[in-house]
């Protein structure tokens, strides 16, 4: 029986989701695609949080090519009829599904690894890591969303050098850029998304759900279609976990807010 192309794991509330290709330094194909649907639903099922990471030297250096080559050149069939990307359908799932996502990164997150890295909604790497866009070079346009998230996150000028240039960025200057929010020693970058994982899973699913389908939509609205949308997210009626939480706050049973340095 052959290895998954994705791998998946249920720790406690948080599912482990894992490229599995690692040969191919887990380019993304497809089967991988189909595999990586069916862990994200799956996740959405039965977890509060998933964790996205990518078995052996690297987390993912997007778009296999090989299979690119074979539609460019006629011998992999295109779709009879038009519909919508694959890979738009999958990533959507992770960036605006029912639970949020933290990614761990190392190695290379190139190309659709770094599309697919954007499409979770906090992202931790390892000293190890770079990043690129590198499909100009390939004679190609990216596919996967990255004009939409990976733009907004780093705006177009830091977008436009990186695809026109082919220019790599390291960890320490992707974080400068906001792609990554964490940076950690090689070979702690799970440990790390886990640790994080863990702590938006104490978090109520309403609040996590808001936080991640309806900020982000927020930020396509006019100012004034933005304060009304947030309006109304906030004064719909809550459910009755978050008045126990703002009992336990008020009555001085809720874990205090200790500042960043501090024990």
């Amino acid at each position: 029986m052959s290895e998954p192309l994705v791998t998946y794991e249920l720790d406690g509330r948080i599912a482990l989701i894992g490229l599995n290709r690692p040969d191919k330094r887990n380019a993304i194909n497809d089967a991988a695609v189909d595999e990586l649907r069916a862990a994200v639903q799956r996740a959405g099922d039965e977890a509060d949080v998933g964790v996205l990471y990518g078995h052996g030297n690297n987390f993912c250096a997007g778009l296999d090519l090989a299979e690119a080559l074979a539609r460019a050149t006629g011998d992999k069939p295109r779709p009879r009829r038009g519909k919508r990307h694959n890979w738009h359908e999958v990533f959507d799932v992770i960036a605006r599904g029912p639970i949020p996502y933290v990614a761990a990164l190392h190695g290379a997150v190139v190309g659709g690894g770094l599309e697919l890295a954007c499409a979770a909604h906090i992202r931790v790497c390892d000293e190890s890591t770079f990043f690129g866009l590198p499909e100009a070079q390939r004679g190609i346009f990216v596919g996967g969303g990255g004009t939409v998230r990976i733009q907004r996150i780093i705006g177009y000028s830091v977008m436009a050098d990186m695809m026109l240039t082919g220019r790599l960025l390291t960890a320490a200057e992707a974080e400068r850029v906001h792609i990554v929010r964490y940076i950690v020693p090689d070979g702690q970058r799970l440990d790390k998304a886990r640790e994080l994982a863990a702590r938006i899973a104490e978090n109520t699913h309403d609040t996590n759900w808001r936080i991640t389908n309806v900020l982000p939509r927020v930020n396509d609205l006019s100012h004034e279609d933005g304060l009304f949308m947030e309006y109304l997210n906030s004064n719909l009626q809550r459910p009755p976990e978050a008045a126990e939480r703002l009992r336990d706050f008020v009555e001085k049973r809720a874990k205090p807010l200790v500042p960043p340095g501090e024990k």
